[in-house]
């Protein structure tokens, strides 16, 4: 060590180049979805991994394969506490995560991986029912996991259970779905009630002070995503709102493809215990993460085809419109209130629900 280096201090195994400030660490709401986490991709993995399909920005990446055809590729951690909660469990989210990200390029999944990394002291019961769950929500998504990886942790070193998932699913050639990809006129879809995922793990944390009779949304959208293609093909957009909610997915849509998306407040279904739940913390429902739910853009010709298409499946019977593309003001997100007026839907700083999933 040379004498410069002597007074420096050493962070795993490099020596730090400055002091370091608040503004220089990770922190939760990096991983919230919101601006945050926008500017951490920007500023730190978007220049040294740089590429089109990348830069994209889409739930998946859509690559051509040198024998033909396209396939689309995804990549998922799954860090959620409790590893329970009312509706699901890591084990189904992380399939149902992966799967639905596919989905919302409109591809069919196919295969996966899965990689677990395992805290010392699990009990070995509650690592079955994880993988139990797994095999269950791959059956529903009708894909094969084909591989994986273990690595353990030591004991405090990664709270329970850390589940990374991959998948590769093929994308038919009549279809182009990107965030990229809304146009003026088109009509805007949710499948169904928002919020319902957050406020069911923050109630299994027992983060509430009072009981919320409310289960996770978690499930897999790619049969619904078929049933919509069957009845329209020129389906524009899909996405589903997860990290961030229904607000960050619609703001990321509108910057994607620079339009203005405008809501109605009316339109938007919510569950009694689910606002309930977010009037007590003051929490607005549109940035609560889902995990069963998807949004879609679509010709306003083909809305009402879809939609009637959407109620007759298990994971799209309420839905409903809820909103319109407009050409101004590109890039941001407007709702037409209740009570008459008109705000702006932006997008969070940093973190609401931290390990949500």
């Amino acid at each position: 060590m040379t004498d410069d280096q002597k007074d420096k201090v050493v962070i795993h195994g490099l020596v730090c180049p400055r002091p370091l400030s608040h503004e220089d660490t990770i922190v939760l709401g990096h991983g919230s979805g919101g601006r945050m986490t926008q500017r951490l991709i920007e500023q730190t993995f978007y220049p040294p991994f740089e590429n089109p399909t990348l830069l994209r920005g889409d739930d998946s990446a859509v690559v051509e394969s040198p024998a033909g055809g396209r396939f689309a590729v995804s990549t998922d951690a799954h860090i959620v506490s409790p590893l329970f909660f009312p509706g699901g469990d890591i084990g189904r989210l992380a399939i149902c995560g992966t799967a639905n990200d596919l989905a919302m390029v409109g591809a069919q999944p196919l295969w996966m991986t899965a990689s677990f990394i395992i805290e010392e002291g699990l009990p070995r019961f509650l690592l079955e029912r994880v993988t139990q769950s797994m095999k269950e929500a791959a059956a529903e998504c009708e894909l094969i996991i084909v591989g994986g990886d273990t690595k353990v942790a030591e004991r405090g070193k990664a709270d329970g259970l850390f589940i990374t998932t991959s998948g590769v699913g093929w994308v038919p050639p009549d279809r182009d779905v990107s965030g990229a990809n809304a146009q003026l006129g088109d009509v805007v879809l949710l499948s169904g009630t928002i919020g319902d995922h957050g406020i069911a793990v923050l109630a299994a944390r027992g983060e509430l002070a009072f009981q919320a009779e409310v289960e996770s949304d978690v499930a897999p959208l790619n049969g619904l995503v078929e049933v919509m293609f069957a009845a329209s093909p020129s389906i524009h957009v899909l996405r589903d709102p997860t990290r961030g909610g229904v607000a960050t997915t619609l703001n990321e849509i509108a910057r994607q493809s620079s339009v203005a998306i405008v809501l109605d407040e009316t339109t938007i279904p919510v569950r009694p215990a689910v606002t309930a739940a977010c009037e007590m913390l003051g929490f607005d429902p549109l940035y609560v993460a889902n995990e069963g739910k998807l949004l879609a853009c679509v010709p306003a010709k083909d809305a009402e085809v879809v939609l009637a298409a959407m109620r007759k499946t298990k994971y799209g019977e309420d839905a409903c419109r809820i909103g319109v593309v407009a050409d101004d003001p590109a890039g941001r997100v407007l709702m037409n209130t209740a009570i008459g007026g008109t705000r702006v839907v932006d997008v969070l700083a940093g973190e609401m629900l931290p390990r949500i999933c």
